[in-house]
């Protein structure tokens, strides 16, 4: 007799257990948030990147980068030296440039709030070419 007792006075206490701790980590109940929007968003100045192409006087160049959406665009015979300067309004962004020039040298360059993040200088005999990435601003 004292056997089933004892099974139910620890499937009672396993339950009663089992449902406080429903009750702390598993909540059945959901978490009410507040909307964090704001109609009036706080103004914030965000940051410059700047591409630059330069080379030997005279250079023409063919030049693909990514806009400041992250669209790719692509220029032909542009004379170096070259910039395209543009704000980032995004958290993080990807800076990407590629030029092939007709000398036999030529350098790209990023900057991002004047400050140097990438840089590049190529020579070759007949025509350069040159990228440089940033992976992250």
């Amino acid at each position: 007799m004292w056997i089933p007792l004892v099974v139910l006075v620890v499937i009672g206490a396993g339950g009663l257990t089992v449902s406080q701790l429903r009750g702390i980590f598993g909540s059945e109940k959901s978490v009410s948030y507040g909307d964090t929007r704001t109609d009036a968003a706080r103004p914030f100045n965000p940051k410059h990147l700047t591409y630059e192409i330069f080379g030997a006087p005279g250079t023409v160049a063919h030049i693909s980068y990514f806009d400041g959406n992250g669209e790719p665009q692509f220029i032909e015979w542009v004379s170096l030296p070259w910039s395209l300067d543009f704000p980032i309004t995004a958290a993080a962004s990807l800076g990407s440039i590629a030029a092939q020039g007709d000398s036999d040298s030529i350098g790209c360059r990023i900057l991002v709030d004047g400050s140097v993040k990438a840089e590049k200088v190529t020579r070759h005999e007949a025509s350069s070419f040159v990228s440089c990435i940033l992976k992250a601003t």
